[in-house]
């Protein structure tokens, strides 16, 4: 018998329930598009046949994670699906403080607006969104500095969210005062879904701590991240993922977490750390805006079907198929001649809609086009992450982002091969027809985190 691999990317589970999926015509999408402004977050999910815009709280729950749900214990105070939840975190990322909350976002809420505020500046290889937003709400500035290659789509770097150690070193030499703390995103989502080494991430804990700085993970792919340690770095290959988990959060004096994504739960997050003053200053605003620090948020099952997670997302078998199939789609799309980013990330493929598109310009907002293009298109709904998401700057001025991307951002255990080569089929139907697609404008937008609201229209 041969151990060679299969060319069939085979599930590692089999499908207990199902729910339906509404089939449509393009001419009811259309309008459907039309009705919802442009802006594929306002369009309903009925209304959407394969829901590519996040992997956020949109996986399959596993059997034992809605058994665990039964074990839920609701109550305000010391419940024990707390410390459940707080000893399957610990496992992983042994911090002394462990303080849940409804999502990731409620976390940087509360980490911001203990260390943020005017003047300072918090670097990280790549801010996502609602981080960057975070930060900038309490008047500080979001600073990125991932290498080069995280900015060349067709760069092959095997790590391309890794932080520019260089840049690093001259921001806190020169603006160290302002540092409150250093942020890894990983993987890194703005950037491709893109991992960060584990020899960048203790070159980057070095470089902080040698400045007396903390440093922060926003951590929400940590088990994508480290399987691609483990296939990617040098010595890492025999490894189990948890042991790469536990060396990353070694790096670190805490982490933000959203639990929507590698944990697989359809909502929760937490906030850990290791300072005693910051874990008390942090449970202090957790009391007026989240909960108890027993519950913060969430409800008792929630927490068990977290710690569930926590379980099977370091999976080996699951997650060589999680990266596998996320390959499978961008492998398929490069035959196409879909210029996409890479390497394929971990969570979702990106598409390059700066490159598909050069007929638009990047304040005619490409990404938005094809985003529009693929929903009208087969009822594929996926997310703009370019000058939509990042061309408007704190002081309301406007300016192109780093990349045009459209991500594909695919759920945890939700669709199947079929699903996913329907989804190529509806990028080659596009693709066609890419000449022809119209940039668009934005007629109604809100003062931050415009993409989740703002209206469109095209032009032409």
């Amino acid at each position: 018998m041969s151990d060679e691999a299969f060319r069939t990317v085979i599930e590692p589970f089999r499908i207990h329930s199902v729910e339906p999926l509404r089939m449509t015509t393009a001419e009811h999408r259309r309008q459907v598009a039309r009705e919802a402004g442009y802006n594929l977050f306002q369009i309903r999910s009925e209304n959407v046949l394969i829901d590519l815009l996040t992997d956020s709280g949109t996986g399959a729950m596993s059997r034992d994670q809605w058994a665990a749900i039964q074990h839920g214990d609701e109550s305000y105070a010391g419940s024990p699906s707390y410390f459940v939840f707080r000893d399957a975190v610990r496992e992983l990322f042994p911090y002394e403080h462990v303080i849940p909350t409804h999502q990731g976002r409620a976390a940087e809420k509360i980490l911001f607006g203990a260390l943020g505020g005017v003047g300072k500046v918090v670097p990280s290889n790549t801010h996502f969104d609602t981080t960057r937003a975070n930060i900038e709400f309490t008047g500080a500035e979001a600073l990125d500095l991932v290498i080069a290659e995280g900015h060349d789509p067709s760069s092959l770097h095997p790590f391309k969210g890794n932080m520019d150690t260089a840049r690093l070193e001259a921001l806190l030499a020169e603006r160290g005062d302002n540092v409150p703390c250093v942020m890894m995103t990983i993987t890194n989502n703005s950037g491709g879904g893109q991992p960060v080494s584990l020899e960048n991430l203790r070159a980057v804990s070095e470089i902080a701590h040698a400045h007396g700085k903390p440093l922060f993970l926003d951590a929400c792919r940590f088990g994508e991240n480290a399987w691609f340690i483990r296939e990617r770095e040098e010595g890492q290959g025999e490894r189990d993922v948890p042991d790469i988990i536990r060396d990353m959060a070694a790096c670190a004096d805490g982490m933000t977490m959203s639990a929507k994504k590698d944990p697989m739960g359809n909502i929760g997050g937490w906030l850990a750390l290791n300072d005693d003053d910051l874990a008390q200053q942090c449970r202090s605003v957790l009391i007026l805006t989240e909960g108890f620090p027993t519950y913060g948020g969430l409800a008792g099952r929630d927490l068990e079907a977290l710690a569930q997670g926590l379980k099977e997302c370091v999976d080996h078998d699951y997650l060589r198929y999680r990266i596998r199939s996320t390959a499978y789609l961008a492998d398929a799309l490069d035959k196409l001649g879909m210029p996409c980013l890479k390497p394929a990330g971990g969570h979702a493929v990106y598409i390059d809609a700066r490159a598909l598109l050069p007929h638009i310009e990047p304040l005619h907002f490409p990404g938005q086009a094809l985003a529009v293009a693929l929903y009208e298109a087969g009822g594929v709904r996926s997310c703009e992450i370019g000058s939509v998401m990042f061309g408007r700057h704190p002081d309301g001025s406007e300016s192109p982002a780093a990349m045009e991307l459209v991500r594909l951002a695919i759920p945890r255990r939700t669709y199947t091969q079929s699903h996913i080569d329907y989804v190529i089929e509806v990028c080659e139907r596009v693709k066609a027809r890419a000449g022809d697609l119209p940039g668009y404008r934005i007629v109604d937008e809100p003062p931050a985190l415009r993409h989740f609201t703002a209206t469109f229209e095209q032009f032409g």
